[in-house]
């Protein structure tokens, strides 16, 4: 029997001695509904105010039943009462212990700071990827969300410097600030930036006028919901197929193939080899979009002469299996 199931128990067992005493009572001794009841409410409390009228041996004979019928009702109320509040706040606390447990294991996973309609995608569009998440958020209601989701979450001011490091921001590999108001935003990422000058660090604009400010605060960069969706709107009335074929390749209902990114290692044998000399078209069969170098010059459509770099990132499309076989030879 779960907890739901005690309580309503509970809860009818008391409601069938109230009334089973007030309809006694009122037809054993023929007193009226409201004396049947009060008689019923100071016997199940032992107040001890004393009987409402005189009681016939009859009356008293069922007195008694009830008297025992009330002490077993209470016991069984009060104890399942004290089990559910028990259960409630053991359960808090392995819950709290499991999530600092999956905390501490985290390493290359991204942190979201704010559980709005933002912060939510993001962690959806992540999550589909195959990719850990840790949701920073003051609103417990909100948490509350992560928690159902099984999502570990920090509850609390993501520019706090404590519940950025229990966000495990030592071992992360990007950071997303989404909260609501600009000004949180900017010293969130002022902290986040303290503690780790390397990340990744994408931030939301409300305004136009924060953007420079997140930036010269540390963002890597800074993405404006209302810029976007209406630069989108432009694009789907000026270039409509185009959209498509981004939505195909980022959607989650994705055709056969997909736009992906991969670094090359200075271990990978594609090392010092230009891209029609290496097993990129003959042995993957993808397509390379564009060649990023490590100083951060992007080559759209790079030549076929030009040589693969340790630390180079290649921007390619193709199919799952394709990209998988590139993987390894990029690593």
């Amino acid at each position: 029997m779960n907890t739901r199931q005690r309580l309503l128990l509970a809860l009818i067992l008391l409601t069938t001695v109230v009334l089973g005493g007030t309809l006694g009572f009122h037809l054993l001794e023929g007193w009226s509904w409201f004396d049947g009841f009060y008689m019923t409410l100071t016997t199940m409390t032992t107040i001890g105010y004393g009987e409402v009228h005189p009681l016939s041996h009859a009356g008293r004979i069922f007195n008694s039943f009830m008297i025992v019928a009330a002490v077993l009702a209470g016991a069984f109320v009060i104890a399942t009462f004290s089990q559910t509040l028990l259960e409630f706040e053991f359960g808090k606390v392995l819950d709290r212990r499991r999530m600092e447990r999956e905390l501490a294991k985290l390493s290359g996973h991204y942190i979201i700071c704010g559980a709005g309609r933002v912060g939510r995608t993001v962690v959806r569009q992540l999550l589909a990827r195959g990719q850990s998440c840790v949701l920073i958020e003051r609103d417990p209601l909100r948490a509350k969300w992560a928690e159902d989701e099984r999502i570990p979450v920090v509850v609390g001011n993501a520019s706090s410097e404590e519940n950025l490091q229990k966000a495990r921001i030592d071992t992360a590999q990007g950071f997303v600030s989404a909260v609501t108001t600009d000004a949180e935003n900017i010293y969130i990422v002022l902290t986040a930036r303290g503690l780790r000058p390397d990340l990744k660090i994408i931030a939301r604009a409300s305004e136009e006028e924060a953007t420079s400010k997140l930036l010269r605060a540390g963002a890597s960069q800074v993405l404006s919901p209302y810029h976007f969706i209406g630069h989108r709107m432009a694009q789907l009335l000026l270039r409509p197929n185009v959209i498509d074929f981004v939505d195909a390749a980022f959607g989650r209902e994705r055709l056969d193939f997909e736009i992906s990114e991969l670094k090359i290692t200075d271990k990978s044998a594609l090392v010092g080899k230009k891209l029609a000399d290496s097993a990129i078209p003959r042995q993957a069969g993808v397509i390379v979009l564009a060649l990023k170098s490590a100083d951060g010059k992007m080559t759209f459509n790079p030549p076929p002469e030009s040589v693969i770099q340790a630390d180079d990132c290649l921007i390619v499309i193709g199919g799952d299996e394709q990209l998988r076989l590139l993987e390894s030879l990029a690593t």
